[in-house]
């Protein structure tokens, strides 16, 4: 199982929001490559960026600094936030980053979303942001009408790479992941699914990790380690063994 350790990004800095609200931000540094490097040098072979403003916007806001990230980071970065266009999806691809994840536009515009997964096998993630089992859209503003499995099956056989499935409620807030949520997506389609939101330390790894056969690719963790709760290293070790 993989983890990805979350780089989020408002005006250039490193950030982590509780439950998805821009004004519940706080600040854990202005130097993303920094951070970047510091997880590599903990063991991660894999990041999560979201270019949170880029969310809100509809278009890249943090280039620079996504930029600078994938240049100090040795392994595989995954990056969301804003993503909606053919010029969006391969210019990112151009820059380096070695996944997409796509949101509002699977929801909105989800043949544009099938068709960029087809054309790059592996390398686009969609994301089932869900708030009470609906999925949310437009950095979370906006609650839709659609059931988080409704959406998640309508990329079946479409060749994502993996749906990265976020319980919104918990999201920031340290509250411990949802497993059942999570397990129970993940057994009802076959695209791996990454589990994010809540993470609290090293327990909520090891569950998920119990579920890597069912499903589970990966586990996106952020203010756990930001606020010292989770060791980076220690988890990596438990998801090894998935």
């Amino acid at each position: 199982m993989i983890v990805f350790p979350a780089i989020d990004l408002k005006a250039g800095a490193v950030v982590r929001l509780a439950e998805g609200d821009m004004d519940r931000a706080t600040v854990y540094g202005d130097d993303p490559a920094a951070q970047a490097r510091q997880f590599a040098e903990a063991g991660a072979t894999h990041l999560h960026v979201v270019d949170l403003d880029g969310s809100f916007k509809g278009e890249a806001q943090n280039r620079g600094a996504v930029e600078a990230i994938v240049e100090a980071f040795p392994g595989r970065v995954q990056l969301g936030g804003g993503i909606r266009t053919r010029a969006d999806v391969e210019g990112w691809f151009a820059a380096g980053v070695a996944r997409v994840v796509m949101g509002s536009a699977a929801l909105k515009d989800p043949e544009f979303v099938k068709d960029m997964a087809r054309e790059h096998p592996g390398a686009v993630v969609v994301a089932v942001d869900a708030r009470d089992g609906m999925v949310a859209t437009e950095g979370w503003a906006e609650v839709s009408d659609v059931p988080v499995i409704d959406l998640a099956r309508r990329f079946e056989d479409a060749g994502v790479a993996a749906l990265l499935f976020t319980d919104i409620g918990r999201d920031g807030l340290l509250t411990g992941v949802n497993i059942d949520a999570t397990v129970g997506l993940a057994r009802q389609v076959d695209i791996p699914v990454i589990a994010s939101g809540g993470v609290k330390g090293l327990i909520d790894i090891d569950l998920l990790a119990q579920f890597a056969p069912h499903g589970i690719e990966g586990v996106i963790t952020g203010r756990a380690l930001y606020d010292g709760r989770l060791d980076l290293a220690a988890a990596l070790r438990v998801a090894a063994r998935a």
